[in-house]
């Protein structure tokens, strides 16, 4: 079964807003054995969306439309749909009564008459609720193929998609079950891993698909396969998996989890441990805590953390010897276990994590080399460090930092 997510809107095509509806689309779909043949954005222009829905048409199975739906002229998608279908727009009582409602309980004032217009739908549309915005998801059917239009507010988009489209489709077609297994592999490159596990890739049965997706200071490797008995999809992956584990062995890191993240890895494993963890950085920002953050019940495992970018900070807040810092430099493993030690006692936490480094252009504080970055790892126990070189590029360095803190952090933990 083949979909295309087709997106909606001049801002995604000047970059003025980032597509994250097409990546969540995707993810939904394929949990229930829809592939995902090709996502395309098109600006808001009758011709343009009227040219696309019919080549989407031809080569696939599910069409999924979002943005376009509000209620000011530039939003043309429902109209441009009505046209496609040689349907009319009609009044649609419950859509109207939803509206007044949201407009009551959370917006008052004068309900426009262009508010009220968005419970204009196709005659041929089934409409999918939105209880969360004004603008309802349209579901319609043309020779066996659906398609679905929704409003392009992510959140508003995302429970329609859960609470309404993935029900129906599982209800409509027969799937077969896809399964994904990513392995975490780190201190190898991609053509130094492709290497080491040649012979297995060769080996590996046609039915299970096998990528690289390398980042930077991280590699994943992910085996993809279908079919229709659950146990046999996951039977085989797993014998192909215990095949490769001993090739990688020093480098394995773990198995990346649903959401595609090795923090939330992080994250089971201290909630299964019932650790917590602070963060001190200088070099990387606060990125590292913006990984843990970012995610839904982070409090239950991060006390917190600071950012001592400035060398006083990390005397006046940490409470590093500027003795260290006169002697050994800024960016030294003297400070940044001195970092981490003390994040350790500040909040309290079972595990800190520290960054000092140079990420560039210039040298800042300290002489060290443009690139150099020293992580610490501090329990009640023990403090330890590494030193790395991570090239010469701000970004990259910044990037590679935060990866190299998560996989320290990440073997740290899994010693227990």
């Amino acid at each position: 079964m083949l979909a295309e997510i087709i997106t909606i809107g001049d801002e995604l095509l000047i970059g003025q807003v980032i597509d994250t509806n097409s990546a969540f689309i995707a993810k939904q779909l394929n949990k229930i054995g829809v592939s995902v043949y090709q996502i395309t954005s098109v600006q808001d222009d009758k011709e343009h969306i009227l040219k696309v829905l019919k080549d989407a048409e031809s080569h696939v199975d599910i069409i999924i439309l979002t943005g376009g739906l509000g209620p000011t002229k530039d939003d043309i998608t429902k109209k441009t749909i009505a046209e496609y279908f040689n349907d009319t727009l009609i009044k649609d009582d419950s859509v109207l009564k939803n509206i007044e409602e949201l407009w009551k309980n959370y917006v008052g004032g004068l309900l426009l008459q262009v508010n009220k217009d968005q419970a204009l739908v196709p005659s041929k549309a089934k409409v999918l609720m939105n209880k969360l915005g004004t603008a309802p998801g349209m579901w319609m059917e043309k020779d066996d193929k659906v398609f679905i239009s929704l409003p392009g507010v992510p959140y508003e988009m995302n429970a329609l998609i859960e609470n309404e489209v993935i029900p129906k489709l599982k209800n409509k077609y027969n799937c077969p079950y896809i399964l994904h297994k990513t392995l975490l592999v780190y201190g190898l490159g991609e053509s130094a891993l492709a290497e080491r596990i040649e012979a297995w890739e060769d080996a590996l049965p046609k039915h299970i698909k096998l990528a690289y997706l390398p980042s930077l200071g991280k590699m994943r490797l992910r085996l993809s396969t279908k079919g229709f008995v659950v146990q046999e999809v996951h039977k085989s992956v797993q014998a192909e998996i215990d095949k490769v584990l001993p090739l990688i062995k020093d480098e394995f890191a773990g198995f990346e989890e649903e959401d595609g993240s090795v923090e939330v890895v992080i994250a089971n494993q201290l909630t299964k441990l019932g650790k917590t963890l602070a963060i001190a950085e200088s070099c990387t920002g606060g990125m590292v805590a913006e990984q843990f953050t970012v995610h839904p019940g982070a409090s239950a495992y991060f006390k917190g953390g600071v950012v001592t970018y400035a060398t006083e900070s990390k005397i006046s807040v940490l409470g590093v010897s500027k003795a260290d810092i006169d002697t050994f430099s800024v960016v030294s493993s003297q400070v940044v276990e001195s970092m981490a030690v003390n994040a350790l006692r500040l909040f309290q936490s079972d595990y800190a994590i520290a960054t000092t480094g140079n990420a560039g252009p210039t040298k800042g504080d300290s002489q060290a080399e443009v690139g150099t970055v020293f992580i610490a790892i501090a329990t009640k126990n023990t403090v330890y460090s590494e030193k790395f070189m991570l090239g010469n590029h701000r970004i990259k360095v910044i990037s590679k930092a935060v990866n190299k803190a998560l996989e320290m952090l990440l073997k740290e933990i899994f010693k227990n």
